[in-house]
């Protein structure tokens, strides 16, 4: 063999890598390579492989503290294999080798004898096709893979040294992706696992958290949709930072969807941050401390990007393909408003409006006379002066927390039900009613309405009084409700067919 040079390797199997594959796209390709190999599974075992007639083996050394494996190279043996080499491959696939009958072994004959069906070792007849790049001073490579006639497609990092895979693995922003092996890759395609993504959205007043399964059709199934009430920004209007109370509960809150999307097998986990982080001065900080605990990196996106994924996520969702369309989302620290007509986004853009920011303000989060709620009524419309004068849309659409809860209020649902809320549809008369009903109470009372989530009860009249006024200066009698949010329009644009 020539010089054994152990390597650092990272690779993720999918059907699509967002923006990896845009940011490749840019580099020019050191070279494209086809190749015909047999991979031999055991489950447990080293990547061993037929490669170019000769038996290949590579031995997993080392994990590290970023999770990329260290691999290598311990045979390249030509066939016929001598028995002692033929026990090193049962060795290298963690199987105890059996009385061996022959004193070698050729390609079929090893087969025929070890990985026989039915025996422990699965043969995978692969192809691949393999494009590469230099990234970070590493090798890059994006490739077709077809293994016993099903088809994926994984990228890869590899380097000898660790610290530049990791800052490879960093621009290409697959920071969230699981680190999976060649032999478990192919495991997971050979045994038709579900492709699952998780997205964590992290904003001013919950984080919400998903799991969608892609089917063989490219159609997304919720394998979980929660949200989490963590009040990230409490305190952010008055004093322009995020508490360490609240960034406690925050962390706390993602570790476990972490903790719960790693148990569900996803290949990667997607996080993004809202208002809150935006806007509070130490929103770095917080987004490192955040990182530390979890090991997940929030990304900020401005505000015209998040109404941008929350139009994506609204028109795929409800199925609306003509007309002029208006999608809001209002959220505890910001709303984004999108305006498009077709399938195209004409305008897009954020506005500092929020429940939690009207909710310290003026109080609203206790029972108020109908003059305060006119004054809050009042500074909201005047924050909102972005969209007057706009054409009335044919359509509205209204997403996020506030819009959800008071569906599920309108319902009476008493356990939330995404199937009722996605598609319904509300009227002014119906907001009007609900804003009476949490002006007239405070919090604790409020957490007796059926369909309203507990720990919204603070907050709720304000994010009502936000979407009525919306609907006033859009001049809409009703609107339609999205349960597809902003994580929706991040899995399918990034983890999407």
């Amino acid at each position: 063999m020539a010089e054994i040079r152990p390597r650092w390797e990272w690779r993720s199997f999918g059907q699509r890598f967002g923006n990896a594959e845009a940011r490749l796209a840019k580099l020019t390709p050191g070279g494209v390579q086809e190749s015909d190999e047999v991979y031999l599974l055991s489950g447990a075992g080293d990547n061993v492989k037929v490669r170019d007639a000769l038996m290949d083996i590579k031995v997993l050394r080392e994990v590290d503290a970023d999770g990329l494996e260290q691999w290598t190279p311990v045979m390249k043996a030509e066939f016929p294999l001598s028995a002692a080499t033929a026990a090193e491959v049962l060795a290298a696939l963690r199987l105890p080798a059996p009385a061996l009958s022959r004193t070698q072994y050729t390609q079929d004959e090893f087969t025929s004898a070890f990985a026989a069906p039915g025996s422990p070792i699965r043969v995978a007849k692969v192809h691949k096709r393999r494009v590469r790049y230099t990234v970070e001073g590493c090798m890059g490579e994006l490739s077709d893979v077809i293994a016993n006639g099903r088809a994926t497609r994984t990228i890869a990092v590899e380097s000898e040294d660790a610290a530049a895979v990791v800052r490879a693995v960093r621009e290409l922003g697959l920071e969230g992706y699981a680190n999976t092996s060649y032999p478990r890759g192919l495991i997971a395609l050979l045994d038709g696992e579900p492709e699952r993504y998780a997205v964590i959205d992290a904003g001013t007043n919950s984080i919400k958290f998903h799991i969608g399964e892609r089917d063989a059709g490219g159609r997304w199934r919720a394998v979980a949709d929660r949200a989490e009430m963590t009040r990230l920004g409490e305190g952010l209007a008055e004093n322009g930072v995020i508490i360490d109370a609240a960034l406690e509960r925050t962390a706390t809150a993602i570790a476990g969807m972490v903790d719960e999307a790693r148990r569900h097998g996803v290949r990667a986990i997607a996080a993004v941050g809202t208002a809150g982080l935006r806007i509070a001065s130490n929103g770095s900080e917080v987004v490192a401390t955040i990182r530390q605990r979890t090991g997940v990196r929030i990304e900020v996106i401005a505000g015209e990007e998040e109404g941008r994924l929350a139009y994506v996520a609204a028109k795929s969702g409800l199925g609306l393909k003509t007309g002029s369309l208006v999608v809001f989302d209002t959220g505890g620290g910001s709303s984004q408003f999108t305006f498009g007509h077709d399938s195209v986004v004409d305008d897009r853009f954020s506005v500092d409006v929020g429940a939690v920011r009207y909710t310290e303000r003026f109080g609203l989060d206790r029972a108020v006379s109908p003059a305060v709620l006119r004054e809050a009524m009042a500074a909201i419309a005047a924050d909102l002066v972005r969209i007057d004068g706009r054409p009335v849309p044919d359509a509205l659409v209204g997403m996020g927390g506030a819009v959800t809860n008071v569906t599920a209020v309108s319902h009476g649902l008493a356990t939330y039900d995404p199937a009722i809320v996605q598609g319904s549809v509300l009227d002014r008369a119906e907001i009007d009613r609900q804003i009476e009903l949490y002006r007239s109470r405070d919090a604790d009372a409020r957490r007796t309405i059926v369909g309203l989530q507990p720990k919204r009860a603070e907050v709720i009249l304000a994010g009502a009084c936000i979407v009525r006024t919306i609907m006033d200066k859009l001049g809409k009698e009703r609107f339609t409700v999205s349960d597809r949010g902003l994580r929706h329009g991040v899995l399918a644009e990034r983890f999407g067919a």
